[in-house]
């Protein structure tokens, strides 16, 4: 099936928040939902190479690391925990935790770990509505509270906490220090504009994000040659037979699919796997004539996946 409507399993943490509308209902029972998990809806079939979550945070997550790919398979794991994120609110003063203030040895992340000081080692940054972090694997990182994030990862739940913030959780100190990169951290992000409708997040080895502005009343060709992800930030769309809406998502599996943009302008992530060729970089979007609906205008985007 080239399009498949996604089910959204909501995930109570103790960081999360009770109302985590628009982006889906609270849950009946009053707990609190830290994260919003996209999945295929037929657990039978083989999961997608990527992970899209939404998190919600009333409360500081704990500071963390997930491991790159080779620490990973030193453990026997397939791969690592590279992930980006697509910051969709933020309240005022919201910050997020990327890499330390100064370099250090393991010795010294261990006993900043044991006695707490990692709290104040990491580096906090302010944070508003349309910012994006790269955070690869082997970075020590913490999201803070007041904040909505879209979150692309490699398919891993690999994570070592270094400190939780008075939680009682377990810590993962060995682990922890053998997968950190323990220095400062490279804000590496630099959003490319590729055409008036296209703008290239995320160019990283593991994945490309991409967010799409398509005006209303509009019909977009999406090709797909591997796994794309689709989620709505704000707008409507029906692609084959599914609706999606503000924190709606649909996976693309293959074949070319037709986006037909509701009644407003449709913003969306796209998520895809593979690195960024020349050509995609460089394509612009075409105009073509519909001849099956003359009084719309009918655009390819150049191939978001090879």
């Amino acid at each position: 099936m080239p399009v498949e409507r996604v089910t959204a399993s909501s995930v109570t943490k103790p960081w999360g928040v009770a109302d985590p509308r628009p982006w889906t209902q609270p849950r009946s029972d009053g707990t609190s939902i830290g994260e919003l998990r996209y999945e295929r809806a037929d657990a039978s079939t083989l999961p997608p190479s990527l992970l899209l979550k939404l998190l919600f945070t009333s409360e500081p997550l704990s500071i963390q690391v997930h491991p790159d790919d080779a620490f990973a398979h030193t453990i026997g794991l397939p791969n690592g925990k590279t992930e980006a994120w697509y910051i969709m609110g933020a309240a005022a003063g919201a910050k997020v935790a990327l890499g330390l203030r100064r370099p250090c040895s393991p010795q010294q992340l261990r006993q900043s770990i044991e006695d707490g000081s990692i709290a104040d080692l990491v580096v906090w940054h302010p944070v508003a509505a349309g910012d994006v972090l790269l955070v690869p694997g082997g970075t020590i990182h913490a999201i803070g509270a007041g904040l909505v994030i879209a979150e692309i990862q490699q398919r891993s739940d690999s994570t070592f906490r270094l400190f939780d913030f008075g939680r009682q959780r377990d810590l993962h100190m060995d682990c922890a220090v053998a997968a950190a990169k323990t220095g400062v951290a490279e804000l590496r992000v630099r959003p490319t504009r590729l055409s008036p409708q296209r703008t290239l997040l995320v160019a990283d080895s593991h994945f490309v994000l991409e967010r799409l502005e398509l005006p209303p009343e509009s019909i977009w060709h999406i090709e797909a040659r591997r796994e794309i992800w689709l989620l709505a930030l704000s707008g409507s769309a029906t692609i084959r037979t599914i609706e999606i809406a503000a924190g709606g998502a649909v996976l693309v599996t293959s074949d070319r699919v037709d986006v037909h943009v509701g009644p407003t302008p449709l913003t969306c992530l796209a998520a895809y796997v593979g690195d960024v060729a020349g050509e995609l970089l460089n394509s612009l979007a075409q105009p073509q004539s519909d001849q099956a609906q003359p009084t719309k205008r009918a655009r390819r985007l150049s191939p978001i996946t090879r």
